[in-house]
């Protein structure tokens, strides 16, 4: 017997506490989970330790702006798809939620039967940009590029030297698009895990040297040198070809 869907988990950041409440009955009925937050700092505590599907997000709430908290989110590197859910109709905030992120935009009041249509439509095209991906940093659909003599295929999971071509694992391909996108500037171990794994991933520094190791030897075994990567004692690594990183940078 096929194991039943998982039911999407929404976030109702809303500090009208009725409202909240009605929302999330009718979020349930249409077969979704509710997780209510009142404040600004409760959505982002919970964000940071539990994974939700979709946000529907109040601009005007009692500590914090929904303009400031997503903002705050995405540079916490959390994205998570949202809805702006507010009694604002004025165009000039319309546009500002969607160019810092929003994926729609609901004025109060508002029919349920519609908004819960709006949730499956914001869901389905996030699944689908999901669809692409390999590792949270990489996508099959990314172009190949240069690094340390290889050329890396990322719709091919596959590196090549020469003539010769290797497949690669899917981390590997993250670690690598990481390092080929940061280039110069140092990289802690923590943002390198939460960039190929996920935010929310439970993933040890040791499985993270693991998998660099597999990268290094797979550049040794083509005779190429990966010493451009170097640890930053304590801290995490650099990616630096042109060998202008700092003395304090380790071999």
């Amino acid at each position: 017997m096929p194991r039943p869907e998982p039911k999407p988990l929404i976030l109702v950041v809303e500090d009208e506490e009725e409202l909240a409440k009605l929302i999330c009955v009718h979020l349930e009925e249409a077969g979704m989970q509710a997780q209510i937050c009142g404040r600004a700092s409760h959505a982002a505590r919970f964000l940071k330790r539990n994974f939700a599907n979709l946000m529907l997000l109040d601009i005007n709430l009692p500590d914090q702006s929904g303009f400031a908290l997503l903002e705050e989110l995405r540079l916490g590197d959390i994205t998570i798809p949202t809805i702006f859910l507010t009694g604002n109709d004025l165009e000039t905030a319309k546009v500002k939620a969607l160019e810092i992120g929003g994926d729609d935009y609901v004025t109060k009041p508002f029919g349920y039967a519609e908004l819960v249509a709006r949730i499956r439509a914001v869901l389905r095209r996030s699944e689908s940009r999901d669809d692409y991906k390999v590792t949270k940093n990489a996508r099959v659909i990314d172009e190949p590029f240069e690094i340390c003599g290889g050329t890396v295929h990322p719709g091919r999971l596959e590196i090549q030297f020469d003539e010769k071509i290797e497949k690669i694992g899917r981390k590997e391909l993250g670690i690598l698009s990481y390092l080929h996108d940061h280039e110069g500037i140092v990289i802690t171990r923590k943002a390198l895990i939460h960039s190929v794994w996920g935010i929310h991933a439970d993933v040890k520094s040791r499985s993270l040297d693991q998998y660099i190791v597999k990268v290094r030897d797979l550049f040794k075994r083509h005779g190429r040198s990966l010493d451009a990567f170097r640890t930053v004692h304590g801290v995490g690594y650099i990616f630096d070809p042109s060998g202008q990183a700092s003395p304090e940078v380790d071999g």
